[in-house]
């Protein structure tokens, strides 16, 4: 991608969480569903961690090589026209230089913003110390500087997510990470797991910066925690998840049945328009 664009896109996609409007924000796991999202008329697309591990034949959580989740994000990059961010997860890694050189190799596969948790992965339920979170997202930022594409990082922290510590101790605990995540560079702080009007509302007020939270059961819709001051709502690997659904009736009526009425009922996508979709990316 040229240099020039891709500075644009980053601070367009920035631009997005200024929280006049609350940024709604799907999330693809591949070339296709992107475009889908694109073509819809989202301004930007994120990818999901899961869904795009699954679509290249791996589990989440880090267990798919580098290589070919760069190797995967880059194609979906390839394809839109429309800001990407990418969700790299840990970073893929325990130590700072191995960090820059993966937020080197997303920027030069074409992305511009991440998602980096605070989590450890390998089977631990733990976080990164803070300070060590926070030495992290100062080597993402100074790997961008020098890459010369100043990306969104939505920093994440996996308090509520993972159950860290005792309940009533999980909204200081995350409040204290998020500041200090925003304060390390940040540009939109990631919280994870709270559903409820109230919870997500205080954590808007103690946050200090703009906030993304992820849709899940009982959440109030987009208008509303727009109200609340989200300023940006992700899906997941919701959509991904509702594909794996739809294929897996398709394929128990195929073999039950050995009927098609799934996939040939009125309003599915046509070969035609498939093609066309995807003729249209960039």
């Amino acid at each position: 991608m040229d240099p020039h664009s891709q500075r644009e896109k980053a601070e367009s996609f920035r631009a997005m969480h200024d929280r006049k409007r609350i940024l709604v924000l799907p999330n693809a796991w591949d070339a296709m569903s992107a475009r889908i999202f694109e073509d819809a008329g989202f301004g930007a697309v994120a990818t999901t961690s899961a869904g795009l591990a699954y679509s290249i034949g791996y589990p989440d959580g880090e267990a798919a090589p580098q290589e070919e989740i760069i190797a995967a994000i880059a194609r979906i990059a390839r394809c839109l026209r429309v800001p990407l961010s990418a969700d790299i997860e840990s970073g893929f890694s325990n130590d700072a230089a191995s960090l820059k050189a993966m937020i080197k190799s997303v920027i030069d596969a074409g992305a511009v913003g991440i998602n980096l948790e605070d989590s450890i992965h390998g089977g631990s339920m733990e976080l990164f110390a803070q300070d060590e979170a926070v030495a992290r997202i100062k080597a993402a930022r100074a790997a961008a500087n020098e890459a010369g594409v100043p990306i969104v990082i939505n920093a994440r922290t996996d308090v509520y997510l993972r159950g860290i510590g005792e309940k009533s101790t999980r909204f200081d605990h995350t409040v204290r990470r998020a500041n200090a995540y925003r304060a390390a560079g940040a540009d939109c702080l990631f919280v994870p797991g709270p559903a409820d009007a109230e919870t997500i509302g205080k954590l808007v007020r103690a946050i200090d910066g703009p906030i993304n939270v992820l849709s899940r059961p009982g959440m109030p819709p987009a208008p509303e925690l727009e109200r609340l001051g989200v300023a940006r709502v992700s899906v997941g690997s919701g959509p991904a998840h509702a594909a794996m659904t739809i294929t897996r009736r398709i394929a128990q009526e195929l073999l039950r049945d050995g009927t098609y009425s799934l996939f040939l009922a009125p309003g599915t996508v046509t070969y035609a328009e498939a093609n066309q979709l995807m003729s249209q990316a960039k």
